[in-house]
């Protein structure tokens, strides 16, 4: 793998059962990434930033996004993100950057519950991110296109491309 940065900003991907709130809570370490990574035969780099669920996510929130992808060496670029909102982060970021390759990817089950979906959708967009042209992704369930080209049905839960 060359050079690919993961970066996770929270969302249901990294949410844990908390036992004494009855939530479900972001796991700011991002021990899923960890978990992952201690099964595969590469090293994975990432770093974490932000730990929100996606719905609360302000515009200063998607500038540290940004801010954080522009000041890395990295040429590609992974980044966690839950899933209401990651067509309003990725659409953010594509305004601003060109010279990447930016994936975003996320789950709609926490990998703390059922790890299938998240890891999934995580070995996906890292498979890929070598293959890709510069610009910014998403990856999800099967399904890899540009950021402006797929949106999430919330009354269905699950992804459609738009033609």
């Amino acid at each position: 793998m060359t050079n690919t940065l993961i970066i996770s900003t929270g969302g249901t991907f990294n949410k844990v059962y908390n036992k004494i709130t009855g939530n479900l809570d972001i796991d700011k370490s991002s021990s899923a990434i960890e978990k992952i990574a201690n099964k595969w035969l590469t090293k994975l780099e990432f770093i974490n930033i932000i730990g929100k669920d996606s719905l609360d996510f302000t515009n200063e929130d998607r500038e540290l996004l940004l801010n954080t992808i522009k000041s890395s060496n990295a040429k590609n670029i992974v980044v966690i993100h839950g899933t209401d909102t990651i067509d309003l982060s990725s659409e953010y970021i594509a305004k601003n950057v060109s010279d990447k390759t930016i994936i975003f990817t996320g789950a709609m089950v926490p990998f703390s519950i059922e790890p299938i979906e998240a890891t999934a959708n995580l070995a996906f967009a890292l498979g890929a991110i070598n293959f890709l042209d510069n610009g910014i992704y998403i990856a999800i369930n099967n399904k890899i296109v540009l950021h402006n080209k797929i949106k999430k049905d919330k009354t269905k839960g699950e992804f459609y491309i738009i033609a």
